[in-house]
């Protein structure tokens, strides 16, 4: 009889931590929304106007980016009178990049796209997660941060480092397919600032990649600014 309430309590113990341990990464990401404004704000946004400035490699390009939330990402960067283009939408990408070789529009590579198209919803891959079909797991967390893993249907995998304080990102360590090997990004986020609409940006980011590191800086966030639809379009070459 006592083996048996053990083993019982073994198994209601089990089954508590899996049951705490699945509220902790909704409640967790849960303040993360809040931290960011709440939903109610960030359902709000209808769209996003960025001005930045990009160093890379010693050289300092402004930038512009362009977001119609949940419908259509846009970015220009002109980096010594070259003007480097990425846009994507829920169907498709397309992007314009001279220093490639490619001085009219060609079609992201869908394993490219993927990844690209997460940045289209203003309040990240993280809000309403469930309701996409992504999964999300507590993997551990260090002294300053909780480790959130979250998986989309498309596979992708993505490590968020939650400040235990702020429970805003301070890091996020992606792999990304380009030209059929997994290279694996860090962004580092710092320099949070609430907007007049509530909603708060990182205004430093550090992108890393296996050989450049890109520094972004914002200079102006703009929300709600009148966007046309059409300049998500794929220009006819």
């Amino acid at each position: 009889m006592k083996t048996l309430m053990k083993g019982a309590i073994l198994v209601f113990a089990t089954l508590g931590i899996v049951t705490t341990q699945a509220q902790s990464v909704d409640e967790i990401i849960g303040k993360h929304i809040q931290a960011l404004g709440g939903k109610t704000v960030l359902n709000a946004i209808k769209s996003v106007y960025v001005e930045s400035t990009v160093e890379i490699m010693g050289n300092e390009a402004p930038s512009i980016t362009y977001i119609l939330n949940g419908k259509g990402y846009k970015n220009e960067l002109d980096f010594n009178g070259t003007k480097i283009i990425q846009c994507v939408t829920e169907k498709g990408g397309w992007a314009i990049n001279p220093m490639a070789g490619s001085t009219t529009a060609q079609a992201i590579p869908a394993d490219q796209l993927k990844n690209y198209q997460l940045q289209l919803n203003v309040g990240g891959p993280l809000m309403d997660y469930a309701t996409k079909g992504y999964k999300a797991e507590l993997i551990g967390k260090d002294s300053a941060a909780y480790k959130i893993r979250l998986t989309t249907t498309d596979g992708i995998n993505i490590v968020y480092f939650v400040d235990q304080k702020t429970y805003l990102i301070d890091k996020a360590v992606n792999k990304v397919s380009m030209g059929g090997q997994d290279i694996e990004t860090t962004a580092v986020f710092s320099d949070y600032k609430k907007t007049d609409a509530g909603y708060v940006v990182a205004y430093s980011q550090q992108v890393i990649l296996p050989q450049v590191t890109l520094n972004i800086i914002n200079k102006k966030v703009e929300l709600n600014k009148e966007v046309d639809p059409a300049i998500f379009e794929m220009p006819k070459n």
